[in-house]
């Protein structure tokens, strides 16, 4: 365990500081490493003297070259305690505003393995910051900037705002802090971050202090920081933008339950249909080979996750895990009545010949089921004509897409495939996912038929992604009837 003391300016409290740090935790620890950001005090030479007064080997001191800010100087420290290879790092402010005396309780949790990180909470039940000292504006504000922040990031803290935290450092290292910003607002990031990465967060109560301390926050702009990273991560979970330091949850396809999705179209074409041979190819955990296996259809299913695979396979009559580029689908030749390319074109380098190699396993008469995002949607065009063209979690310009396709492009690729494309069906933008609750509430509801519409009626413009069914061509891999091969030749 390491202890790492983030200080600036507290030369007049740093030594008090480090006498109220119990003895067993004292013990405890392999090393106290002192933060000192650049102080214009003597703060490092205050925690030097204290080191050769004590006597303290595992008392070490640092100081930056220049100011870090309050988040710059918790990256250096969380890097330096990952360096070190501990396995818990503990957060202290060196004006001693947290107090030390309560971190046995608070290193609990993080020792029997409860908690991936803990932080001491003044809103916990039971607390009474006010008789602390806690400024009255300060106290509503907490409360009503964690009520927002609660709302917004699906967490459920007492409070956002406690600097007091202590960390497992295998989980620091699954998150990339270092994307954060260098002011304030840090530690809410860092919260929203945990949260997103699914690990475990324990709050215990903590005494409030406010002593003779100088507080440098401005207020008003750390609580618009804190509530925009709120807000971000809130449109970042929707779809709507992407931010790097929040993409920490599994990448997983889901299927589409909603009316007018590619899943529901793709599941209508081949409902009522007599037993067909399918091949879904990234079948991913198998949420269209499960209701397709239901009607009777016999399906095979290609993914290259071999985890999605273990649920899938279940649905499947055969299953191959691998990469579809890479695999040799010769034995499958003249097999499938369907096959299904649901979400998946976009992803491959190079989808012709992807395609190409597919439609060599169809038998005569098989159809390829293919769908593929319009980058030539309405809002895309827009986007471009502003400037931007911004890579997202997912849609259109998931970060995982390496082709995109308008309706011509999408034809093209099938015809150089030798399919011709019998059937397009346009899907609008999917505003259930944006919105959860859009079916449940008749504005929305009607909004999204609407967007239905508009898609069927002017797909090029307003469809999100095309479902084209596409026929294998007569003469690919169909052998000449004997009458015409027996024919005399004209020469």
């Amino acid at each position: 365990m390491g202890i790492f003391v983030i200080a600036y300016n507290a030369v007049s409290h740093l030594a008090r500081t480090l006498e109220r740090i119990p003895p067993e935790v004292m013990e405890k620890a392999e090393e106290i490493f002192v933060f000192d950001d650049c102080s214009s005090d003597n703060t490092y030479y205050a925690a030097l003297g204290y080191k050769q007064q004590k006597g303290l080997h595992k008392l070490a001191v640092y100081r930056n070259e220049k100011n870090l800010r309050y988040g710059g100087n918790q990256k250096r420290g969380y890097e330096y305690a990952l360096e070190r290879g501990f396995d818990i790092v503990v957060m202290l402010h060196g004006d001693g505003q947290y107090a030390p005396e309560v971190l046995p309780q608070l290193l609990e949790p993080l020792e029997r393995g409860e908690a991936d990180m803990v932080f001491g909470s003044r809103m916990a039940p039971g607390c009474d910051p006010r008789a602390g000292g806690m400024p009255l504006y300060k106290y509503f504000g907490n409360r009503i900037l964690t009520f927002f922040e609660n709302r917004l990031t699906g967490l459920r803290l007492s409070e956002f705002h406690s600097g007091y935290r202590l960390y497992s450092c295998a989980a620091l290292a699954q998150l990339p802090f270092r994307l954060n910003s260098d002011e304030w607002h840090f530690d809410s990031e860092i919260l929203i971050q945990f949260h997103e990465k699914g690990l475990r967060i324990a709050e215990r109560p903590i005494p409030t202090y406010y002593g003779d301390e100088i507080c440098r926050v401005n207020g008003l702009l750390y609580a618009w920081n804190c509530l925009k990273e709120a807000l971000k991560y809130r449109l970042h979970k929707r779809g709507w933008i992407y931010v790097r330091k929040y993409d920490l949850a599994p990448r997983a396809y889901a299927f589409k339950p909603e009316p007018h999705s590619s899943h529901q179209v793709i599941l209508g074409l081949l409902r009522g249909q007599p037993p067909l041979a399918v091949l879904d190819v990234g079948a991913a955990s198998g949420y269209l080979a499960q209701p397709l296996a239901e009607q009777g259809h016999q399906v095979v299913g290609i993914e290259n996750d071999a985890a999605a695979a273990v649920e899938a396979r279940r649905h499947c009559r055969e299953f191959i895990v691998g990469d579809l580029e890479q695999l040799d689908l010769a034995p499958y030749a003249g097999r499938f009545d369907r096959i299904l390319l649901a979400d998946v074109i976009e992803h491959l380098r190079d989808p012709d010949a992807a395609l190409r190699k597919l439609a060599d396993c169809l038998r005569p008469g098989g159809q390829v089921i293919l769908c593929v995002p319009n980058v030539a949607n309405i809002v895309m065009r827009l986007w471009l004509l502003t400037g931007r063209f911004t890579y997202q979690k997912r849609g259109i310009l998931d970060r995982t897409h390496l082709r995109f396709f308008t309706l011509a492009s999408a034809r093209e690729l099938a015809r150089e495939a030798g399919l011709r494309v019998a059937e397009v069906h346009a899907t609008p933008v999917p505003l259930p996912q944006i919105v959860p609750s859009t079916m449940q509430h008749w504005p929305l509801r009607q909004l999204y038929h609407l967007l239905a519409w508009l898609a069927r009626t002017w797909k090029t413009m307003f469809a999100y992604q095309f479902v084209l069914v596409a026929e294998k061509v007569a003469y690919r891999g169909v052998p000449a009837r004997r009458e015409e091969a027996a024919l005399p030749s004209s020469r």
